[in-house]
């Protein structure tokens, strides 16, 4: 069946037009035994000329097949014209008031005269249930197409839900991405600069200075493109799932080992601490020893580890520098990073300046986060 409609639908619609005029003049030349006038005749022509506009003029081509109804009872015209205003209209009381045009029409004697009453009503109702029968197959014709189209509409729809989820993804992954380049390259790429300068300041051989300037520059220029990538990778990112693998609070002696600042680790937590908190714990550490390098050199730093009710947490705090600070590049983001890992596990950072002139960080998180 489905071919077979696909064949119709390749036919060109004037060729369709032309069939149909010709078939609705038969069926008038043929049906119609009785000889008629010239009006009568031209009445008929019209009629069926006309069906070749029905697409543009439902309505009015059916109203120029109606004399053709009180011709004969049953007329092709009448019928085409009726299924083609039952396609394209969408008021049902018109369709109504059509069919019960046609039904009349077809059902009054012609000429004119008097005719049995109770034949006038049996031809009545059989008009009726005849020119009911295209109506109700366009409106099946037109409810199918309907369909189609809302199944078009819905498929395009779920298209585009499933782009934007795809664009969704990509974006938290970029987000992330952005949050481990900070975290990792930034914490490595700053105690590089930070030793270059160092050794800037301390040797004595001017090539070992050059050296070291250069490295120290370089370095600086590395942290300033990788602010500029963070920055461009968070532009439409989101919260998102940690990437794996990442470091646990079994590396926090090591880091704090290697941070290049004199820092003190105290306090332990229980073993019970779900693989997201280590990891929170380990970043914040981590950023807030980074910064202590960047912003306060010659600061001590005090790492502790601590548990509260049920609540654990980490707090990181400096004193104040010992020598000026390096002009090193910053964008925040690392702060805005760790608040984004509290509140996926629904805790809190506080970070701000301490009274006695250095800074402090503090998370903390609930125990039962997994």
């Amino acid at each position: 069946m489905s071919r077979a409609r696909a064949v119709w639908q390749r036919v060109p619609a004037p060729v369709i037009d032309i069939v149909l005029v010709a078939v609705a003049a038969v069926d008038v030349r043929v049906v119609s035994m009785w000889e008629h006038t010239r009006l009568e005749v031209a009445l008929a022509a019209v009629g069926c000329l006309a069906l070749a506009f029905r697409r543009r003029f439902p309505l009015g081509v059916f109203l120029l097949t109606l004399p053709i109804a009180l011709m004969q009872e049953v007329a092709v015209a009448v019928l085409a014209a009726l299924f083609t205003l039952a396609v394209r209209s969408r008021n049902r009381r018109l369709l109504a008031v059509c069919v019960v045009l046609a039904a009349v029409a077809s059902s009054t004697p012609w000429p004119l005269a008097t005719a049995d009453r109770t034949m006038t009503l049996v031809f009545f109702v059989y008009g009726l249930a005849t020119s009911v029968t295209p109506v109700l197959f366009g409106q099946l014709l037109q409810a199918q197409r309907d369909l189609s189209r809302r199944l078009v509409e819905v498929e395009e729809a779920r298209e585009h839900e499933r782009t934007l989820h795809a664009q969704a993804v990509l974006a938290r992954e970029r987000a992330q991405l952005a949050r481990e380049m900070h975290d990792v390259v930034s914490h490595q790429v700053s105690l590089i600069a930070v030793r270059a300068g160092a050794l800037q300041v301390a040797a004595k051989d001017a090539d070992a200075k050059e050296a070291a300037r250069t490295i120290r520059s370089l370095s600086v220029t590395t942290l300033d493109e990788l602010r500029t990538m963070v920055t461009l990778l968070r532009a439409s990112g989101g919260k998102t799932t940690e990437l794996t693998p990442q470091p646990t609070l079994a590396d926090l002696r090591k880091l704090v080992a290697s941070s290049g600042t004199h820092t003190e680790l105290t306090g332990e937590l229980p073993p019970t601490v779900g693989t997201p908190a280590q990891r929170a714990l380990y970043r914040t550490v981590q950023e807030a020893l980074t910064n202590v390098r960047k912003h306060a050199p010659g600061a001590h730093a005090r790492v502790e580890l601590w548990q509260d009710g049920d609540g654990i947490g980490v707090t990181v705090t400096n004193t104040p520098p010992t020598r000026p600070s390096l002009s090193l590049p910053g964008s925040q983001q690392g702060l805005v990073g760790l608040r984004e890992r509290a509140d996926l596990l629904h805790g809190t950072l506080d970070a701000g300046p301490t009274a006695q002139g250095g800074y402090r960080v503090r998370l903390r998180v609930p125990l039962s986060t997994d």
